[in-house]
């Protein structure tokens, strides 16, 4: 039997490791930057002749309500970060309610709840337009209870499809004492 000699295995080995050392390194390459884009503005939902002629089958206008109670009363807003749909709020000394709705114009708006729809006229205001309803008006009722929404309709506007949340049931309560 022959013997095998490992010495020009041996050799080859550290040739190898030696001229490894001479290959520059590759640098890796810089990852691309990140970009960010915003996010789209919400849609609003679409007109009236659009969404169909059952309005308990619209889609709600997006936002959520938040409630906060001071020394002059309570108010329930209903909106997005920064942008404000509906505003109810209570005045305790005249027992009255104001349903503020931004960014709309004086004249008639459509209140429709699942028990009763009721034609109001809006007086305009410095951020749109302001309607007062005695805290013991039954229509406040009739949208804190109203089957899981009620829509605020007025020409010209998009209309609001608001879920009916506790917070409405509240500032009617803190009105009425």
């Amino acid at each position: 039997m022959r013997r095998l000699s490992l010495a020009p295995l041996a050799t080859t080995m550290v040739a190898a490791a030696a001229l490894s050392g001479c290959i520059p390194a590759t640098r890796p390459e810089a990852a691309p930057p990140v970009r960010h884009t915003p996010r789209p503005a919400p849609q609003p939902p679409a007109p009236r002749h659009v969404l169909g002629s059952d309005w308990r089958d619209w889609p709600l206008t997006p936002g959520d309500w938040r409630y906060r109670r001071t020394a002059q009363g309570s108010t329930a807003v209903f909106g997005t970060a920064g942008v404000t749909r509906l505003a109810l709020t209570c005045d305790p000394r005249t027992r009255q309610i104001r349903l503020d709705r931004p960014a709309s114009v004086a004249g008639s708006i459509t209140v429709r709840t699942s028990s009763t729809t009721k034609v109001l006229t809006a007086r305009a205001v410095a951020t749109g337009a302001e309607i007062l309803l005695p805290a013991a008006d039954p229509l406040l009722d009739a949208m804190a209870f109203s089957r899981g929404r009620f829509t605020m309709e007025q020409a010209g506007q998009v209309p609001l499809v608001i879920p009916a949340y506790a917070e409405i049931g509240r500032v009617i309560e803190d009105c009425r004492g």
